[in-house]
């Protein structure tokens, strides 16, 4: 179906604009460091070009947002659990959220109830992202077609969340923003792939 593929279309750019907000605005602050500085803080209460990654973030986010609401009907199985897409498409929805209403304080701080619903609108989107990486493990361990990706999923959320738990870790080091890049990798990638495989199935 053309809807189908132009909204997997989405789901592979949405990963690839997010990437580019970072590198993009990171390198036009020149005050920036990507090592120590987490992504978060471009678009922070103060930030010099906060509104230029407010919409990054939140064309990214709409994006993801479209395709899954496509999601469920381009994983041709036959149907199956909504559980995956749903989560996804929540999770979509808090990317708009944490943009648009819930930035870090100045500074990169989170201090006002604001910058302390970042974090945990952040972590929640996280957490959602994971189950639903394996929710789709479930679903699609026994389809033919989708097999070798069901696996990939469950590897993914195994990655992502052990990266989770070590950016947690270290979260106040001098390395955060090294430690969130890497920690992001797996769920951009996962998307991307994820909307490779619904374009090429259909």
């Amino acid at each position: 179906m053309v809807v189908i593929r132009i909204l997997a279309i989405f789901g592979m750019l949405s990963p690839i604009i997010y990437s580019l907000m970072w590198i993009i605005i990171g390198s036009l602050q020149s005050d920036y460091n990507h090592i120590r500085k987490d992504i978060s803080s471009l678009f922070a209460v103060g930030a010099p070009n906060r509104r230029l990654s407010q919409s990054f973030i939140i064309a990214s986010s709409v994006l993801m947002f479209l395709f899954s609401i496509g999601l469920q009907e381009g994983i041709n199985d036959g149907g199956g659990s909504i559980i995956g897409p749903i989560l996804f498409l929540i999770s979509s929805f808090l990317g708009v959220l944490v943009a648009l209403f819930f930035p870090l304080d100045v500074g990169g701080e989170f201090i006002t109830f604001r910058g302390k619903m970042h974090i945990v609108l952040v972590v929640t989107n996280g957490i959602l992202q994971i189950i639903g990486m394996v929710a789709l493990w479930f679903r699609l361990q026994s389809v033919t077609s989708w097999n070798v990706f069901a696996i990939y999923s469950l590897i993914s959320a195994i990655i992502s969340l052990v990266l989770v738990i070590i950016s947690g870790i270290f979260s106040a080091s001098n390395y955060r923003g090294l430690l969130e890049r890497f920690m992001v990798t797996p769920y951009e990638l996962y998307y991307f792939v994820l909307g490779l495989m619904i374009f090429l199935n259909n």
